[in-house]
């Protein structure tokens, strides 16, 4: 493996940003006061969205499920095989809005890792 190896490059620029997460954005804010991105909170049961990202082995993933109980849950899962990380109880509208500030969340921060990755790819070559 030579030297300029973009590999390489690409891993310095992910340990860089994981070593100094907020150094190169602010942390996302959660408006608690935000309608839910759909009309109908009956319609929160099967509420999902998929993280952003080329590898599917990778992307976080988080639907909403209405238990037997009534409450409502956001099952957090990484790629098609791991086991979901489950939170909750919560009510529709807590459950639309966790979601949604997830993939935001997950959104920048795959944008800022991608800018990070664009600038030392530049700044090498």
């Amino acid at each position: 493996m030579s030297s300029s190896d973009p590999t390489d490059h690409a891993l310095a620029a992910i340990a860089s940003i994981l070593d100094h997460p907020e150094t190169h954005r602010d942390p996302p804010k959660t408006v608690v006061d935000e309608k839910p991105a759909i009309g109908l909170l009956a319609e929160a049961d099967g509420y999902h969205k998929v993280g952003p990202g080329p590898l599917d082995a990778v992307r976080f993933k988080w639907a909403v499920r209405r238990a037997d109980n009534g409450g409502y849950y956001v099952d957090e899962t990484v790629g098609e095989h791991s086991r979901p990380v489950v939170t909750g109880p919560m009510s529709p509208a807590e459950a639309i809005r966790l979601v949604d500030a997830r993939e935001t969340e997950a959104r920048l921060n795959y944008e800022a890792l991608r800018s990070e990755m664009k600038r030392r790819n530049n700044r090498e070559y």
